[in-house]
């Protein structure tokens, strides 16, 4: 499976831990290597995975804690090297089932074959142009494919999913004249200040840093109903106390420009609503001439079964965001509306990178790809697999509270006895996984999340659902 060969970074003889370890400078000492032990101290002291890993592993995360941004944040010490399908190789060898894809980005599996020639004929011609001041022909080409995959006749290039949605709220203080939002709790639409402002998931990211105002209401969360209600008989009231709570008290709908929501809430959770949730807040956004913004940065590409996780809700936002997924690997984002919407004037909004060449190339290789293997089907059966084999468990762990998803994006709840959240196990679960050789990532308060590269066989994800039982176990007792 592998290409044998030499290493492509050469690090020469790793050096231990020891030698930081056995510093005799005192505690005020600035000597760099005393500051590396420190940010060593979570891999090594507090969760003892530090072990688990190879020498050149260790050598590589000492230099990262010297370097990089303390604002980063890893779960578990993987140096990755290199990957194929679904499977990713660290730097001292050992190989992992990957049950991340790269944060819902390798749908079409890493290193794919026909991504890779793309990208290589790409860059033996022209990695950059400027698209927002030049034509070429890749990113029109990309174009046209999001046209004929999501019906949307007009799309902006940017660079990340955020940009995404910054560029969508800046369309639509535009396009309404109107300067307020609605989004949800548990909502995460990104970090930048304006998409910060919709962001509703974790208090440390918004502490400290103005926002836009925005009225956060409630998901259809209904395995933690919020209202404390009863699906269906609720009739989907969250939903309805848009119209009927803040439209009436707190906002009015001539001064909101639009209703951001996620299809499915990613970072939140993996929060799957009943079918009838997005129509209604559809509705309330027609009746009320609110625009609706679907952010289909984590849940678009196929991810949950259609090119856009919205169709499953038959429901089609005024604007939709995309990101991750779409470059295959490379940084894109785009913002897909109709010409109606999208006809501002040259110079209101542009950027350097969106539209990028080779981004470009990548994106259409991995979309014309996805779309000749039929991944809408492969991806339902797959995702009824994988929930299956998790309903399997909870019947005999009772620490898996819920089992919920929607194509390949699963997450399982984790909670204690009295079904209240359990992130500490949560967290220890994923750590474990970790040292059997899967890699899977936490969400929400309690959930861990399964997002797969799409190409995953069943094969290795049985075993990869085999190795993770074994964690569940280890983490349980």
């Amino acid at each position: 499976m592998w290409e044998e060969g030499g290493s492509i970074l050469d690090y020469g003889e790793p050096e231990t831990l020891e030698k930081w370890r056995n510093s005799e400078k005192t505690e005020k000492s600035e000597d760099p290597m005393r500051k590396q032990e420190t940010e060593l101290d979570f891999f090594e002291q507090e969760i003892g995975l530090l072990d688990v890993v190879g020498p050149r592993a260790r050598e590589i995360i000492g230099q990262d804690c010297k370097v990089m941004s303390a604002c980063v944040s890893r779960p578990y010490p993987l140096v990755v090297d290199r990957a194929k399908g679904s499977v990713i190789k660290d730097i001292d060898g050992k190989e992992y089932i990957d049950f991340i894809a790269g944060i819902a980005v390798m749908n079409s599996g890493h290193s794919n074959p026909e991504v890779n020639a793309a990208i290589s004929a790409q860059l033996e011609k022209m990695v950059h142009c400027g698209y927002g001041d030049f034509f070429a022909e890749p990113p029109l080409k990309l174009a046209k494919k999001l046209r004929e995959l999501s019906g949307y006749s007009k799309v902006f290039y940017c660079n990340s999913g955020t940009e995404a949605v910054e560029a969508a709220m800046k369309l639509a203080l535009w396009k309404t004249k109107r300067p307020n939002f609605i989004a949800f709790y548990n909502a995460f639409h990104g970090r930048t200040l304006g998409a910060l402002s919709l962001t509703c998931s974790k208090v440390r990211q918004k502490e400290h840093f103005p926002t836009m105002r925005t009225v956060h209401t409630h998901y259809a969360y209904c395995y933690r109903c919020p209202l404390n209600l009863e699906y269906p008989s609720c009739g989907v009231e969250c939903a309805k106390q848009i119209e009927n709570l803040i439209f009436r008290k707190e906002l009015s709908p001539e001064d909101t420009a639009a209703v951001f929501i996620e299809p499915v809430q990613g970072e939140g959770g993996y929060i799957v609503p009943p079918q009838e949730f997005h129509k209604e807040v559809k509705r309330i956004c027609t009746d009320n001439d609110v625009l609706l913004i679907a952010d289909e940065v984590q849940t678009g590409c196929f991810r949950t079964g259609p090119f856009l996780a919205m169709e499953n809700f038959e429901v089609r936002a005024d604007i939709t965001c995309l990101a991750k997924a779409l470059g295959a690997g490379l940084p894109i984002g785009a913002m897909l509306a109709d010409s109606t919407l999208m006809d501002w004037p040259p110079g209101v909004h542009s950027n350097t990178f969106g539209g990028n060449l080779l981004s470009s190339a990548s994106a259409l290789a991995s979309l014309e790809f996805l779309e000749k293997e039929n991944m809408e089907n492969r991806v339902r059966e797959m995702g009824t697999h994988i929930r299956q084999r998790l309903r399997e468990l909870q019947e005999n762990c009772p620490c898996i509270g819920d089992v919920r998803g929607l194509g390949l994006m699963i997450g399982a709840e984790i909670v204690k006895s009295d079904k209240s959240i359990d992130p500490i196990r949560r967290d220890r679960i994923v750590r474990e996984a970790f040292k059997e050789g899967v890699l899977l990532l936490p969400c929400g308060d309690s959930v861990i999340r399964f997002s797969p590269p799409l190409v995953m066989t069943d094969e290795e994800a049985d075993l990869g659902l085999d190795k993770f039982e074994k964690a569940l176990r280890r983490a349980a007792k």
